[in-house]
């Protein structure tokens, strides 16, 4: 697949995921197979302002590429000049959201807001891809509600101002992450345009990767929740679609790949701020385990890079 002139490899990218799929996270699935990701979203505002926070979104270095970098917003000059900015952190590409469901985002007229607005969504990409040289691509759902379904229709108007691709979730705004996928609004979408279309929603292994391909006939996927705790799923996706076998990391390799994560992030932010944020990595690192319940709760606790280690030595006892 190629993103305007960016020629990605492989079978499936690690979706953003504001709060969760930071620096760390995403160094940490890029080296386990991960074909490209996304920057955790930044508003569009916050950069314009110099905005220290909106900064430190955008930072990334080459182990994460190809990585594109994620705004919102709903003001086509803001966005635009927000996307110039953001050049100085040297994204392969530029990343549009319009699917976020979160109010504080959606509730300002920005994410999956803008789908409400179809031409005030096409005017902030058209604004965008003339001001940025690098390739920009749209993020989007399926509508705002069952009775709004307008992403083919949206996807149109991306493509025509000059969109790169599109990555449509299968889920309305309404829905944010509820149970059911709406693959035919994927395929519609897949129909009626020329560019790539990369679907989002439920991809979570070799299988569901699979069906995603053959139900929408998307040129690519991306992963988002199933990576959480669990960047080996690229490597079980690839494999999958390259009909090679594939050998699951054992406990001990999942938890040295855990502590790596968390070196980084001590690396990439606060310390203090970085223990903190890896209670939630942690804890799904545990999923799927015997006493899972139980170490999820102890991974509320951890306060040091020790009490880490002692949660995972805990959960190699219970789990020989």
């Amino acid at each position: 697949m190629n993103i305007g002139s960016l020629k990605i490899n492989g079978f499936a990218a690690l979706a953003p995921m504001a709060g969760v799929a930071d620096r760390a996270m995403r160094e940490i699935c890029m080296a386990h197979g991960a074909a490209f990701c996304v920057g955790e979203l930044t508003s569009s505002r916050g950069v314009t302002l110099g905005d220290k926070k909106s900064a430190a979104l955008l930072s990334c270095n080459e182990k994460e590429r190809p990585i594109g970098s994620q705004l919102f917003g709903c003001e086509p000059e803001i966005m635009a000049q927000a996307a110039v900015k953001a050049l100085e952190f040297e994204p392969d590409f530029i990343d549009i959201n319009m699917g976020c469901p979160a109010p504080k985002v959606a509730g300002n007229g920005g994410g999956s807001a803008l789908m409400k607005d179809p031409l005030l969504a096409e005017k902030i990409v058209e604004a965008v891809v003339k001001a940025v040289n690098v390739p920009v691509t749209v993020k989007m759902r399926t509508g705002w509600d069952e009775e709004s379904i307008n992403a083919p229709e949206l996807a149109v108007r991306c493509e025509a101002a000059g969109a790169a691709a599109v990555t449509i979730h299968g889920r309305t705004r309404k829905q944010m992450y509820a149970q059911g996928i709406n693959y035919n609004v994927i395929a519609e979408v897949v129909k009626r345009l020329s560019i790539p279309v990369i679907a989002n929603g439920d991809v979570r292994d070799g299988d569901s990767a699979q069906y995603m391909y053959s139900a929408t006939g998307c040129s690519f996927v991306s992963v988002g929740r199933a990576a959480q705790g669990n960047p080996f799923v690229f490597e079980e996706i690839n494999s999958f679609l390259s009909g090679k076998a594939y050998t699951p990391p054992t406990l001990e390799q999942k938890f040295r790949v855990l502590m790596e994560q968390v070196a980084l992030m001590h690396e990439y932010k606060d310390p203090r701020n970085a223990i903190l944020e890896a209670r939630k990595h942690t804890a799904w690192y545990m999923q799927g385990l015997n006493g899972a319940a139980a170490l999820r709760r102890l991974c509320g606790e951890i306060n040091s890079l020790s009490d880490i280690e002692n949660i995972c030595a805990k959960a190699l006892e219970q789990n020989r």
